[in-house]
């Protein structure tokens, strides 16, 4: 530890490879700045005069570093959302400083060869790419506190260090390694996880990773390795002292399985001959450090690491209290990045939550079936809030969801126009009561919520986004919703205060009251899930903005909203939740049909190609025959 201390203050123009040299060393010098004096690391922590200025932990929350060889796809998105509500979580409801960081992964093989094919540079390539994922962010509303690039300055000093300590520890040797290398997966695997497979379509028989399906290739040549095996009883020891590390559960066992039976020496630099666009290794310009590596990193650089000052790491936020990812990357985040922390004996992340897929028609997606849904298009049409609330209400963590744009429909309809938006216009546009009078007496005794959902959503809420499962709590909030709708339209207040009785007209007070108070608590716990529609939704009610915490969703805790903030409208265009525009799924089949056409013209064209090409064939003067 004593060791780390020091590490930690250490500078690297100071240290064994020094800056200068090391900059020399690189092929991804455009993201550098053109000044050939050694520069000291910069950090963006604050300057802490004391231990008793030491802020609160921020809660740190991260997505997967998006790899930017393609545009962004509806699985981006649910990964971004899901670490957005629950930073927001955190932030908004509970008041808590948090960090949300996501970004793009942009060296390695793919973006090379994507590059290469699209006669660009690297890094231009790159920055085109970014951009289209800032944009994504941007538009679905995420509130991410820093967009990094693996191309950063900062980021590319820490992995040259991380593996400056990964090398004064001997936990790095030089070696012959050979195996199967999938460049999809920027990964080897072990011949126990090699099959074969047949290619649907064409029939070309390949040897494939058991694992992603991926294609791999038989690769010969030295580089370095990374004593993970020695890790091994270490690794095992923390899963079984953290079960609950990986969400969900089962994906546990995948984890222990692999250590148990496939952990090797990880191979963690590539040939510079074959991989030039990556930082290269320090001291040793023939060798690019392996782009996994390199991407694991990019969560402490963040943080500020190396430039921790010592005791006060967790100002940046480490240890991350989640890492966001999809389940294909799994082994990397929960084998490969623990062991190089453990290495360096730097604290692990608190969860993994490891969500599941997006199929469309119960078929993975992929560019080349043409099934990949575009979510700036969807947003384009629908909004940012509609989407949002479909992917998380409808999304799979231990299970593959099936993105269907009818059910998208049926869903806003049902839960948020029929729904959420009905139960407002029907408590805020009538003029039969004043709601601010009605909440100032908070009239109640009579009627009884279902299953007293209501009082205990708060709690419910809370344990499932404890547990890491936002779509089991949207579900609980929604459900409360729907059930307090079905109440007021048995209860008909409208009809109670037409009555001449004062029974009935304190009997239509009371249920006006729970309706108000269900969308009041419903709409502050929406908060993270739809950050627009349920501040226009409060805005309507009249809660004060300072009134939209975990702490006031208690039952009758605000007796001050009642007078609209913003609008509530007069019908059903101006409402909360309009009807969706219809002709999506016509504009999809039209679009089909044009591409249908296209193709069909091609294979027209390429056949009377064909066919021309015969006939010029057997012409005399073609094949030498004389008439």
């Amino acid at each position: 530890m004593e060791f780390l201390k020091a590490a930690s203050l250490r500078r690297l123009p100071t240290s064994k490879w020094s800056l200068t040299t090391r900059r020399q060393t690189w092929t991804c010098t455009s993201c550098l700045s053109s000044s050939s004096s050694p520069r000291r690391l910069t950090t963006s922590l604050p300057r802490l005069s004391s231990t008793t200025d030491l802020p609160t932990k921020p809660y740190y929350v991260t997505t997967p570093i998006f790899y930017v060889n393609a545009a962004p796809h509806i699985g981006h998105m649910y990964s971004m959302t899901l670490a957005d509500v629950l930073k927001r979580y955190q932030s908004v409801l509970h008041s808590r400083p948090a960090i949300l960081l996501t970004g793009t992964d942009e060296h390695g093989m793919k973006i090379q060869q994507a590059a290469s094919n699209k006669d660009m540079h690297p890094k231009q390539f790159c920055d085109e790419t970014a951009e289209q994922f800032k944009e994504l962010a941007s538009t679905a509303q995420i509130s991410y506190n820093r967009f990094i690039r693996t191309t950063d300055t900062d980021h590319i000093q820490a992995v040259e260090h991380f593996w400056f300590l990964l090398q004064e520890k001997g936990l790095i040797y030089e070696s012959k390694h050979e195996g199967w290398y999938s460049v999809s997966d920027e990964a080897f695997y072990p011949e126990s996880q090699i099959e074969k497979k047949m290619d649907a379509f064409t029939g070309e028989v390949f040897m494939a990773s058991v694992e992603s399906g991926s294609k791999v290739e038989w690769v010969e040549e030295r580089n370095y390795h990374f004593r993970m095996t020695a890790l091994r009883e270490r690794l095992l020891g923390f899963y079984r002292e953290n079960p609950e590390w990986v969400v969900p559960a089962k994906r546990m066992g995948d984890v222990v399985d692999w250590v148990r039976n496939h952990l090797t020496d990880l191979s963690i630099s590539r040939p510079a001959s074959r991989l030039s666009w990556g930082v290269r290794v320090p001291g040793d310009a023939s060798q690019t450090i392996y782009v996994w590596v390199d991407a694991l990193i990019n969560y402490i650089t963040a943080a500020g690491f190396p430039n921790w000052q010592p005791g006060r790491r967790e100002v940046g936020g480490w240890p991350a209290d989640v890492h966001v990812i999809g389940k294909d990357i799994a082994r990397f985040h929960c084998v490969y990045w623990p062991a190089l922390l453990l290495a360096l004996e730097l604290p692990m992340p608190k969860k993994v939550l490891t969500h599941a897929h997006w199929t469309m028609n119960r078929t993975k997606m992929s560019k080349s079936l043409g099934n990949v849904v575009n979510p700036m298009y969807v947003m384009n049409v629908h909004g940012a809030d509609v989407l949002r609330f479909y992917l998380m209400f409808e999304g799979g963590i231990g299970n593959d969801a099936d993105y269907n744009n009818d059910n998208l429909l049926v869903k806003h309809k049902k839960y948020l126009q029929g729904g959420v938006g009905n139960l407002l216009s029907r408590i805020t546009r009538s003029k039969l009561w004043d709601l601010k009078e009605i909440i100032s007496r908070s009239p109640r005794g009579r009627i009884e919520f279902p299953e007293d959902n209501l009082a205990t959503l708060p709690a419910i809420v809370d344990k499932h986004m404890e547990n890491l499962d936002p779509v089991s709590a949207l579900r609980a909030i929604m459900e409360v919703a729907t059930q307090a709708n079905a109440l007021l339209s048995e209860i008909e207040p409208w009809r109670l205060k037409k009555s001449t009785t004062q029974e009935d007209h304190d009997l239509a007070d009371e249920m006006v009251c729970l309706a108000a108070e269900s969308l009041r608590v419903c709409g502050i716990l929406l908060q993270p899930f739809l950050p627009t529609k349920a501040d226009q939704l409060l805005d309507m009610l009249g809660v004060l903005p300072g009134n939209r915490t975990f702490k006031n969703t208690e039952l009758f805790s605000d007796t001050s909203y009642g007078v609209p903030i913003a609008n509530p409208g007069k019908g059903r265009e101006d409402s909360l939740f309009p009807a969706l525009y219809q002709g999506l799924q016509a504009a999809e089949e039209k679009l089909r049909t044009v591409k249908k056409e296209r193709k069909e013209a091609k294979k027209r064209q390429r056949k009377a190609q064909r066919g021309k090409e015969v006939d010029e064939w057997w012409k005399p003067e073609a094949s030498g025959e004389q008439s």
